[in-house]
């Protein structure tokens, strides 16, 4: 049975890594005492070493340890062994590259899929969807493939921001970027604002945080759906 949390994001203003998390962090890896890191969304700027060393300390605080998917000789073997999974934030380009490089997609989606716990956060959430082609990073590695881990049956848009009614930027919204992806692809998008998460329980996605989400679908026009709605039959 499928035990996944999808996080629109890993911080929150004001707040340290993952805090705001780590109440249901503590019960969604209740029966963990070690945690498969992957790092690999992190283009620069910091190392897998010190990605992990930063996921380490959070985790620290509900007693589990952590250990990077990089500091295996197979990857493969430490997916298939994990007693749980977080996929960290970064680009998800290169995150999505590098599963396929390791061979791992099938594999990390087959393992969830069969129970093991997972956590994603921002890149790592987007992966959870069936495609990673509603992420709002750049295109700078890529993939062989856009197809993800399809644990949901519908794509994110993390990080979701609403428009700003007095702002003078003329590019594109969010919205208006969702609905360029609407004129070629009938998947439902779903935007998750910071603070708000998915709570996946075998079949049943139940939108969890304080903030309501937006719900985009081809051809209608965006709904909001408040904390606590069900998105179980979303397709």
């Amino acid at each position: 049975m499928k035990n996944v949390i999808i996080a629109s994001t890993s911080t929150l203003h004001g707040g340290t890594y993952l805090e705001y998390l780590l109440p249901t962090l503590q019960s969604h890896f209740k029966n963990c005492k070690t945690l498969l890191f992957i790092p690999y969304a992190r283009p620069g700027g910091i190392s897998h070493d010190e990605y992990t060393q930063k996921v380490s300390s959070a985790f620290e605080t509900i007693n589990i340890s952590v250990k990077g998917i990089h500091e295996f000789e197979n990857p493969e073997k430490a997916i298939k062994n994990a007693e749980g999974i977080f996929t960290g934030g970064g680009n998800t380009f290169l995150l999505v590259t590098q599963l396929y490089k390791n061979n791992i997609m099938q594999l990390l989606s087959e393992t969830v899929k069969n129970g093991t716990p997972y956590l994603g956060t921002s890149a790592g959430s987007n992966i959870c969807g069936l495609s990673m082609q509603t992420t709002n990073d750049m295109p700078i590695v890529y993939p062989p493939s856009f197809q993800t881990l399809a644990l949901i049956s519908f794509n994110l848009n993390p990080h979701y921001l609403d428009p700003e009614e007095q702002s003078t930027h003329m590019g594109e919204t969010r919205e208006q970027r969702i609905k360029e992806f609407h004129a070629f692809n009938t998947i439902p998008v779903l935007g998750l604002r910071e603070g708000s998460w998915l709570e996946v329980k075998g079949e049943k996605i139940t939108l969890k945080g304080d903030l309501s989400a937006r719900l985009f679908r081809q051809n209608q026009l965006p709904a909001e759906l408040d904390p606590e709605s069900d998105l179980s039959n979303l397709k």
